[in-house]
């Protein structure tokens, strides 16, 4: 069955952004390969300005946001639901629900809507107090409006069962290993002589990134330490003025380019993951495909994809232990191996878009089949 999808809900492809990005780009193009016909709308202001995209359609809608703000979002996200209504769907696929589901009433009727439904919002310590409320009543309002879900998550599988007894499809996202072409391309051991610890997130409260520079700064330690991330907005200015006077940490600022991206995970020393909210985290992934070693921070959501194949922090103290007695022997070589492993049979690109096909071809039946009954 060859269906007509759409993919809403991301600033767009090829990503320049983030996670929902991220997996927009493998899943769309991986539906096209396997004969669907998939389109992505884009923010008008996205670098990429043609039509096409490895054979997937791009619509460019308007997006206000560089003018007027977060705000800005909601306005997109309609523009992209009346286009999306004008177009006759099979399958609306909606990645998250923070500016979308307000606008409920007016997804496209005689679609399928699916929502993947990103990593409980409101739990962000960036949000205010009437923020987070608001993202509890968009999250209920998507649950409301949506016909089917995804989670990235089984911590999140297992919340919407408890919170709205709804059955949500686990469809994790997913990463690369290493080609032989890409092992010879990077000289590993050669690289290895840069000995520093790498940490690579968007610059936000709850990505623990003051608690593991703290830790770092309050360290012995004389290697080096990689920040990758966009620091330009206001914690990102925050945090690189309080550690302006540590030089051996450096702020790399945001890079795009995956070799490089992977060959900086691979080399370094310890890789610190410091999500706390959210599903299962593309970077975290990817460190674990780029054979990293890796220190996350103590929460279900990584504990749920590592489990005993990482190192934990839950404080600044902790972070400092780390970076001052972790070693690089059999056991931390048999965690790099372990979750190697995972990223194989687990979390494999190939696996993840024959997960979001299927449940995107049983989904439509499902919803036909209803609509033919309720007829």
């Amino acid at each position: 069955m060859k269906l007509r999808i759409a993919i809403l809900g991301t600033r767009g492809i090829p990503n320049y952004y983030g996670g929902f990005e991220h997996i927009s780009e493998y899943v769309s193009a991986g539906l096209v390969k396997r004969g669907h016909s998939v389109t992505v709308y884009n923010s008008h202001n996205h670098p990429y300005k043609e039509d096409h995209w490895n054979g997937v359609e791009i619509r460019h809608c308007y997006d206000p946001e560089y003018l007027v703000g977060t705000a800005g979002q909601f306005i997109y996200d309609m523009n992209c639901l009346l286009d999306a209504r004008k177009s006759k769907f099979d399958v609306v696929l909606l990645m998250g629900y923070t500016s979308s589901s307000v606008w409920g009433k007016l997804y496209p009727k005689n679609s399928t809507i699916i929502t993947n439904m990103d990593g409980m919002e409101w739990k962000r310590s960036k949000y205010s107090r009437p923020v987070q409320q608001f993202l509890k009543y968009a999250e209920k309002l998507a649950v409301q409006y949506s016909q089917y879900y995804i989670a990235d998550s089984l911590v999140i599988k297992s919340y919407l069962n408890d919170k709205y007894n709804i059955n949500s499809a686990y469809i994790p996202y997913g990463a690369d290993v290493y080609t032989d072409i890409e092992r010879e391309q990077y000289d590993f051991k050669a690289a290895l002589k840069e000995d520093y610890f790498l940490l690579m997130a968007r610059m936000e409260p709850e990505n623990n990134i003051e608690t593991i520079l703290e830790g770092f700064n309050k360290s012995n330690s004389s290697r080096k330490f990689k920040v990758l991330g966009d620091t330009g907005n206001r914690f990102g200015r925050y945090i690189t003025d309080k550690f302006n006077n540590d030089e051996r940490i450096e702020f790399k600022g945001a890079i795009f380019d995956n070799p490089r991206i992977r060959a900086l995970q691979n080399n370094s020393y310890l890789y610190f993951h410091g999500h706390s909210v959210g599903g299962t985290n593309p970077s975290l992934l990817e460190a674990m495909a780029s054979e990293a070693l890796i220190a996350a921070h103590n929460n279900p959501f990584n504990k749920s994809v590592l489990n005993t194949d990482a190192f934990y922090f839950s404080n600044a103290a902790e972070v400092r232990d780390l970076v001052e007695n972790v070693q690089r022997k059999d056991q931390e070589k048999n965690m790099v191996k372990n979750n190697l492993h995972k990223i194989q049979y687990q979390f494999n690109w190939e696996g993840v878009i024959d997960q979001y096909e299927e449940f995107i071809v049983e989904s439509y039946k499902h919803s036909n089949y209803e609509r033919i009954i309720a007829h």
